[in-house]
């Protein structure tokens, strides 16, 4: 089994994930409770500041440690993943 960039953060990653999770529900409760639209588009801006906090940090342990090995490997390989990690990039600004 291959291990990932982030296996070491894994915990971390797993917390912050379910204090997103956490913070959505209250959206939604916000939202059933008729909540002033304001509010809750402030939190919805925590949340989203929240995931592109979790994603650059996936994207620094992809980087730091799937793309170092891949170029130690081949220059085949290296160029794989960067592609792979400019994709996500992309992905990322474009969200």
């Amino acid at each position: 089994m291959a291990v990932n960039g982030y296996t070491g953060s894994k915990d971390a990653y797993l917390k912050r994930l379910s204090r997103i999770e956490g913070q959505v529900r209250g959206i939604a409760r916000m939202v059933d409770e008729d909540t002033y639209c304001i509010d809750i588009l402030t939190q919805v801006s925590a949340v989203t500041k929240a995931l592109q906090a979790v994603s650059l940090g996936l994207l620094e342990d992809h980087i730091s440690h799937c793309v170092v090995e891949a170029a130690a490997e081949s220059e085949e390989a290296k160029d794989a993943k960067v592609r792979e990690a400019a994709d996500a990039i992309a992905r990322l600004v474009r969200s």
